[in-house]
């Protein structure tokens, strides 16, 4: 079959060794690593990449001593005892042809545990341990515990391993004067800072042989204070070649950075330019990376010559089999990664298990299993937002013959208000892959259908899945019914609103709907390359000479007067994802949005919204008071309890909680009732 993606297909050969084609699952941390327990379940997860097509996938960080823990006793590499575990992962990605690298990380002064070490003793802001300074001998040591790790990953059956250089991890700490402030041979000039890194190529080449690949992930901008000049970063790469690595691969900006890296606001392929720049400088191939999510990007970096292979981790999460849909012309069919974070990144920082909004089964496939049903039956799914489509999908896939049932002219329900707020473009790409999924796997969508339970018993249903979701929850003060009164929903369906705004609710509805009134209505979707530089103060030039990569933010006056406020006394915000939350903060910031806790609403005027703030009463004079006051269950299908039915009834979704919307939940839900069925 031919495809439109030759660039992303074709092998790349390495001398000693073949990969299949550009594509790269990067290295991400599923928590599964960290116990020799967990790791058949690990094997599971890589084994279904290594089936879906994907050429390299690099494995989540395992640390080459005890210093290097990212958790207390977390996953090492240290022993002829650690080799067995690691078999089960190896062996279940080469019986799909893929090549595995294992990830060694050291963590530095990002360790959550008390034996944190690094460059200099500067606490970080993300660990709440202060480290030691690494003495001359313990990184004399450490070097040699990489060489140590990295034979006996080769012993274990990886292909190679991937140094971790870049993030602010350890390498990244030596590297970079944001940490390095030493004045011996291992600090000061980038000839200084660098040797720690080279060095451990060096040693690790000498023990693991030349047939053996060593990929070097390296910090090609890394947006913090004191960070180094794109002249370092070339002269690192250029050292680390010299040194023996076989794969340069991409980094960008540390986990302290407060610019968004990942974030499903960030354009996408926003940093390869920095990339294809080091790449004039080396003649080892190149790996780009962050917000590479679908075909037609990676197919143009690789074109361009911007890059030699395209690394996307999240993006393999959401479709293990994203490398074969492309390679057989069924792009539509792709899950793609919407970079939201809320079950991936936001899950590994708070050391839960990873997995992915999108699918559920991601780091679950052994528990969440979609198995072809030998008694088929005839269900119906009531609502056609994610949690129903979830189940529809999934349970036609399995052989039942499903019915969805949609009130409004279009499926996607919360999603299709989610889908216009600025940043959250992505959000149109779950829609699509779950229509295509409608028509792919035969569910009977009936949309514009207001169905009934009378409907729903005399049709004969086996089975009733209740997915019909929220409605916005009402303001309930004197004069709530007034005209400049709006939902949030009315909002982002495009009533319009005023110059002076209040918005009364601070969850995620009400930074979404905060972001959603700063954007110009001329401004196109999504927000061009160029002007996210200047909002966020990254220097656009990919030769960049200014520490880190910083230039000073441009920002647009905004556009109106916005009044974000809470009952709550808590800090706004303070529920959102633990890894995207402060970009929402920062954005509302920057534009100026007042932010008001402890409010009590008293009243709605002709002048304005009446509060009490601080013990007195105030009065904002506004145009349009926005409600995001949270949600109220639609459920009045669902039988009471002891009501006797002909069909058995389940509850997902925004129906069986409302709460803060939940889509996680709410397509975990779906594929969970689905797979039981």
């Amino acid at each position: 079959m031919t495809t439109s993606y030759a660039h992303i297909l074709k092998p790349l050969h390495l001398g000693f060794t073949t990969i299949k084609n550009r594509v790269v699952m990067g290295s991400m941390h599923t928590g599964l690593e960290d116990r020799f327990y967990h790791y058949p379940k690990l094997a599971a997860y890589f084994g279904e990449r290594a089936k879906g097509g994907v050429g390299l996938i690099i494995t989540g960080g395992i640390s080459p001593n005890r210093q290097g823990w990212l958790l207390p006793a977390g996953g090492t590499m240290n022993t002829l005892g650690d080799i067995a575990p690691h078999r089960l992962v190896t062996h279940a990605v080469h019986k799909h042809g893929a090549k595995i690298l294992m990830q060694i990380l050291h963590s530095g002064r990002y360790g959550y545990q008390p034996f944190v070490v690094s460059a200099s003793p500067i606490k970080s802001p993300i660990s709440m341990f202060k480290p030691r300074q690494m003495s001359d001998r313990l990184i004399l040591e450490t070097i040699q515990d990489y060489a140590e790790t990295a034979s006996l990953a080769k012993k274990a059956g990886y292909d190679g391993v991937e140094i971790m250089g870049s993030e602010g991890y350890l390498l990244n700490q030596f590297l970079s004067r944001h940490v390095n402030q030493r004045t011996d041979r291992w600090g000061g000039p980038i000839e200084n800072r660098m040797r720690f890194a080279v060095e451990i190529v060096k040693a690790i080449r000498s023990k693991v042989g030349e047939k053996f690949i060593i990929c070097f992930r390296l910090s090609m901008l890394d947006l913090v204070h004191d960070g180094n000049t794109m002249d370092e970063v070339i002269t690192v790469a250029q050292a680390l070649e010299k040194a023996g690595i076989t794969l340069l691969n991409t980094g960008i900006g540390w986990h302290e950075a407060r610019i968004p890296t990942i974030v499903t606001s960030v354009p996408r392929a926003a940093f390869v330019d920095y990339t294809a720049e080091v790449k004039k400088h080396v003649s080892v191939p190149v790996i780009a990376s962050n917000r590479i999510n679908m075909p037609d990007t990676a197919e143009e970096i690789l074109a361009a010559g911007k890059a030699d292979m395209v690394q996307m981790a999240r993006p393999l999460l959401a479709d293990a089999f994203w490398v074969s849909k492309t390679a057989t012309n069924r792009v539509d069919e792709i899950n793609t990664c919407i970079a939201c974070n809320q079950a991936c990144l936001d899950h590994s920082f708070q050391n839960k298990r990873a997995s992915c909004l999108v699918n559920p089964r991601a780091a679950h496939e052994t528990e969440l299993v979609y198995l072809k049903t030998k008694k088929p039956k005839k269900v119906a799914v009531v609502g056609g937002g994610v949690a129903g489509m979830s189940a529809a999908t999934i349970a036609a896939s399995r052989g039942h013959q499903v019915t969805l049932f949609e009130a409004s002219t279009e499926v996607g329900g919360q999603f299709n208000l989610a889908k216009v707020v600025p940043g959250k473009e992505e959000f149109h790409e779950t829609i699509r892959y779950f229509k295509v999924q409608i028509e792919k796997t035969g569910v009977d969508l009936r949309l514009n259908t207001k169905v009934n339970r009378e409907q729903l018993e005399r049709e004969g249903f086996d089975d009733v899945v209740i997915a019909t979701g929220v409605i916005p929850r009402g303001l309930k003060i004197d004069g709530s019914d007034s005209p400049q009164v709006l939902s949030y929903a009315e909002v982002l369906r495009g009533a319009p609103v005023g110059y002076r705004v209040a918005v009364i609710g601070a969850g995620g509805i009400g930074f979404d709907v905060s972001e959603f009134l700063l954007k110009p209505e001329h401004q196109p979707q999504p927000q061009p390359l160029a002007e996210w530089q200047r909002e966020w103060g990254i220097d656009p030039n990919p030769n960049y000479m200014t520490e880190g990569g910083f230039v000073p933010a441009e920002v647009e006056p905004p556009i109106r007067q916005i009044y974000l406020m809470q009952r709550k006394t808590t800090p706004l915000g303070i529920g959102l994802g633990k890894t995207s939350g402060w970009v929402h903060r920062a954005q509302l910031k920057k534009h100026a949005v007042k932010m008001l806790r402890g409010v009590q609403y008293k009243a709605v005027t002709n002048e304005g919204l009446w509060i009490e703030s601080n013990g007195h009463d105030q009065l904002l004079r506004v145009d349009t008071i926005v409600v995001c006051a949270g949600q109220e269950s639609v459920k009045d299908l669902m039988p009471k309890e002891g009501e006797s039915t002909l069909a058995n009834y389940h509850i997902i979704g925004g129906a069986k909680l409302a709460g803060e919307l939940d889509a996680k939940r709410a397509i975990r839900e779906g594929a969970e009732i689905a797979a039981k069925l």
